[in-house]
């Protein structure tokens, strides 16, 4: 039977099927009119070959570890190594987060992921008054090269990868590690990690920015070119989708919001000077994984192939690691309840699958309790044991991109392709992503998504399984992790301790230093890392790139 006959005869059969499914629907009404996603993609009542036409197999889904990688950025993918798992965790001192950390390696992590408190996020040290009941609150308190080397005491920073979740003073605690190492005795052409370092997307969708637009894209090239000759193994920025998701966006924005960003930071350092080829191996990314499980598991899989894409055709990518995009994923904070914990448990598990199936290189799982409050050691090795799970136990690790060919699947990663490059599109013609956050462009929408979301919702809609159905009395939590006072006032007198024993003229002789290179516009960074070897504090070298390059106030 030719190709057209098997057209013919499918569309034929279908007619046939949907009398039958008129005949259904007389007895058993469907749930409701519409069926759609996050990204207000229809989920139809079936799909079949049809939905797939013109979808070519070599063109557009490819073989593992080759273009455009909608399959995977490697031939063996999980065959060979299982994902890193890198449960994110950062809580009061650097002395108690050392301790998570080295309860996780033991329980079977295989990379760390640092969260830092509030004033470190955004440049303050500890005794700062805007951090007066914010220190040590979100994640983990770090002033000094002194809270750096206590963080990772008794970790050999070789043997491990790090991914630190930190934006505009991602220079200073980069250095910082890179002095620990030092002092460990590994040199940093050793180290293995992750800074995130994405600053565009905090005027959007987050709010921890400290400097301008222009100097913050500086400094991020000046990572870029510092670590391609200084740090070759480590990531220099990881484009982060994972926050855009959780202000509101849509599954669809998220993709197009990430990959703009990531566009704006090659072009900025390819009008530096630097070969795309000589740093984009270097980047990488990090998203979230929603509910919506199909939607999730697609959304992966249009991102890797757009920005393939991308890279080759806007500028001229040659290297195929150039093209490839490899993410951590992170389970969706926002989609965890207060109400009923234990459901986060089965969320969490049905998102970190559809993170495993979409392709992911890293993953962070949430703790049932993190709604609550910081997690406590019984949460976390939930989560993680989660993932052995799914590793272990699950049989999908043991073939690659076991989804591929679903004609769902294929049809709705090409549907999220087309309608995130429609937005990168409309980005371009506002003159780029710094001109679309300008003319609030993307909260915009962000907003508009979060607020069609919340009222599906509060209609009942959407179901939220505890919180609008399924409801139940219950008592107050108990037993709750919370950081007391008494640690900040501990965070407070080491620093003062710290400040008093340290060189003060080898101090200011640095930060001096790094002022004249920052009003030059010479790379930061070598200024930068002497500056922390003296113990200059991130609020004090925060403090001279504030004076040098000014503070950015949302318009």
């Amino acid at each position: 039977m030719s190709c057209s006959e098997n057209k013919d005869r499918l569309a034929e059969r279908q007619v046939q099927w949907e009398g039958v499914v008129e005949k259904a629907l007389a007895r058993f009404p469907e749930r409701k009119e519409n069926f759609t996603t996050t990204s207000g993609i229809e989920m139809k009542r079936l799909f079949t070959p049809a939905d797939v036409e013109g979808i070519d197999y070599n063109e557009d889904v490819g073989f593992p570890g080759e273009f455009p990688f909608t399959r995977g950025v490697q031939p063996t993918m999980y065959r060979a190594r299982f994902w890193t798992m890198r449960q994110y965790a950062g809580f009061g001192s650097a002395r108690q987060t050392n301790e998570r950390y080295r309860y996780l390696l033991e329980q079977g992590q295989t990379g760390l992921s640092v969260a830092f408190d509030l004033p470190t996020q955004i440049g303050y040290d500890s005794d700062h008054e805007l951090s007066d009941g914010e220190v040590g609150k979100v994640g983990v308190a770090i002033d000094s090269l002194a809270d750096m080397e206590i963080l990772f005491d008794k970790i050999a920073l070789d043997k491990v990868s790090t991914s630190m979740t930190i934006n505009a003073p991602a220079a200073v605690l980069l250095a910082m590690y890179i002095a620990v190492a030092e002092k460990q005795g590994v040199s940093s052409d050793k180290l293995r990690g992750t800074i995130q370092n994405d600053v565009l997307k905090e005027y959007f969708a987050r709010g921890t920015y400290i400097f301008p637009p222009k100097p913050s894209m500086k400094i991020i090239t000046d990572i870029f070119s510092y670590c391609k000759d200084n740090v070759p193994n480590w990531n220099t920025i990881s484009i982060s989708g994972y926050h855009i998701r959780e202000a509101g966006s849509s599954a669809v924005q998220e993709v197009a919001f990430t990959l703009a960003d990531g566009l704006a930071y090659v072009d900025a350092a390819v009008k530096t000077g630097l070969d795309v080829d000589s740093f984009a191996k270097r980047l990488s990314f990090f998203f979230n994984v929603h509910n919506n499980f199909l939607e999730e598991v697609a959304k992966f899989r249009a991102a890797r192939r757009l920005w393939a894409k991308l890279m080759k055709e806007r500028f001229g990518a040659q290297k195929a690691s150039s093209m490839m995009m490899r993410f951590h994923t992170q389970t969706a904070g926002c989609s965890l309840t207060a109400q009923q914990p234990d459901n986060n448990v089965v969320r969490v598990t049905m998102q970190a699958l559809a993170a495993v199936l979409g392709g992911t290189n890293s993953l962070h799982t949430n703790s049932r309790d993190e709604a609550l409050c910081l997690p406590t050691e019984d949460s976390v090795r939930i989560a993680l044991r989660t993932q052995q799970i799914i590793a272990h136990e699950s049989g999908v690790a043991d073939s690659i991109d076991p989804l591929a060919g679903s004609y769902l699947v294929e049809s709705m990663t090409r549907e999220i392709e087309a309608k995130a490059l429609e937005y990168i599109e409309k980005i371009d013609s506002m003159g780029g992503v710094v001109k679309a956050i300008e003319a609030g462009y993307m909260q915009q929408e962000i907003g508009d998504s979060a607020y069609a979301y919340q009222k599906s919702v509060e209609t009942g809609e959407q179901v939220i399984v505890g919180v609008n159905k399924f409801t139940i009395a219950e008592a107050a939590p108990e037993n709750l992790l919370r950081i007391k006072k008494e640690m900040e006032l501990e965070q407070l007198a080491s620093l003062k301790a710290m400040k008093a024993k340290r060189d003060g003229q080898a101090v200011a002789d640095s930060l001096k230093e790094l002022r004249q290179v920052a009003q030059s516009g010479d790379n930061l960074l070598p200024a930068i890392v002497a500056a922390v070897k003296t113990y200059a504090t991130l609020g004090e070298v925060c403090g001279v790139l504030r004076e040098v390059f000014g503070e950015y106030v949302e318009g």
